[in-house]
């Protein structure tokens, strides 16, 4: 490809830091873990921060905190990654899929109120902070049901509703840091919550339910052999390793995020008012959104079909994905769930034409012309 989907940046300290790891023959959780917590938390505003080997642990750790069971309802977009609903799954629950709003490709307060209407008796609510633009408050409405708010923010650091950091907004949030997310620590996630309940039991449950974690255990005065196990609990913690390059990565999360909205205002600016393409909208300052995806959609007088053009892209060596294929067009959650696509008009809507372009960190502003001009060219 001459132009990537992604490439990881990892141009800052990041090898620094791992050789401090290697040569403190800690691999696994240890001091890099605690610090990139507390410096996440610090940063985003919030009491707790819990590292995760993903953001689908992450995501499975909250929803267990937060209670849902078995056979609770838990209401969550269909376009989004698999990992949004598998967590329900994990549990016995079961996923309530939404529409999402056209432009967007978010849940809006009047979907949600729709959601809750029909669905009186749902657990919890995950919202997904598509591309990196964070999704609106949903607290209040929600909270008058007791139904907790879990965001899916895999794609939003450092991400800003108004003055308060994604993080914040939600009674836990989730975080990726997948390759190609704004920030990396090749495989790994991140819960927050101001909520102390749920931050002991979310750091207990991630490493077996033992009531000790590893860096406590040999760090103690108290013997590392004597701890108990609370409950039957997961493997999810974050190695050190991991946790080097993330704290690399957030010395440098502000640059980055600001030299991806600079390919997207690029986008923005070259792609407006062309003819067969609707381009996304944004409800907060360009500057507030975290730009991990740009993602458009063709139109009916675009003259072309997407699949089409995602290959005359790629025969120009541009690589393009597609975010997403709806949920409820899975065979899994089709099938089990008896999904209808007229029940997601602005779902489907966007699925017939979305595609995302290239956009990263290390992406000059003659990628994003190249990119422009391929795509003007194919229309």
């Amino acid at each position: 490809m001459k132009i990537p989907f992604s490439k990881v940046d990892c141009s800052g300290n990041e090898l620094a830091l791992i050789q401090e790891v290697l040569e403190s023959g800690w691999l696994t959780t240890a001091s890099k873990a605690k610090a990139f917590e507390n410096q996440f938390a610090t940063m985003v505003g919030v009491r707790h921060a819990c590292a995760t080997n993903s953001c689908t642990s992450a995501l499975h750790l909250a929803l267990e905190a937060v209670g849902v069971e078995r056979g609770d309802k838990v209401l969550l977009p269909s376009m989004t990654f698999t990992a949004t609903a598998e967590v329900v799954r994990y549990l016995e629950a079961h996923p309530i899929f939404l529409d999402v709003e056209y432009g967007t490709s978010q849940l809006s307060i009047g979907i949600v109120e729709r959601g809750l209407a029909f669905h009186p008796d749902a657990k919890a609510l995950i919202t997904v902070d598509f591309a990196g633009q964070p999704a609106p408050l949903f607290m209040d409405l929600c909270h008058q049901q007791g139904v907790k708010v879990i965001a899916d923010a895999a794609h939003a650091f450092p991400a800003r509703l108004g003055n308060r950091m994604v993080g914040t907004l939600a009674d836990v949030t989730c975080f990726s840091f997948y390759a190609n997310k704004p920030i990396t620590t090749g495989e790994g996630g991140m819960l927050t919550t101001n909520d102390d309940q749920i931050a002991e039991r979310v750091r207990m449950m991630r490493l077996h339910g033992i009531d000790r974690d590893v860096w406590d255990r040999f760090t103690s005065d108290k013997p590392s052999w004597e701890y108990d196990v609370k409950a039957p609990g997961f493997k999810y913690n974050m190695p050190d390793i991991n946790a080097a390059i993330g704290l690399a990565q957030m010395e440098r999360a502000e640059e980055m995020r600001s030299a991806r909205q600079k390919i997207a205002e690029l986008y923005l600016d070259e792609l407006s008012g062309v003819a067969g393409v609707d381009l996304p909208i944004s409800h907060v300052p360009y500057n507030n959104h975290a730009w991990h995806l740009f993602s458009l959609v063709l139109n009916e007088k675009a003259g072309v079909e997407r699949n089409q053009m995602i290959e005359w892209l790629a025969e120009d060596g541009i690589g393009i994905s597609v975010h997403y294929k709806p949920l409820h067009r899975m065979t899994y959650y089709r099938k089990h769930y008896d999904l209808k696509s007229d029940l997601f008009p602005n779902t489907e809507k966007i699925w017939r034409g979305n595609f995302s372009l290239p956009i990263y960190s290390l992406m000059t502003e003659g990628d994003a012309q190249y990119v422009v001009e391929k795509v003007k060219k194919n229309l």
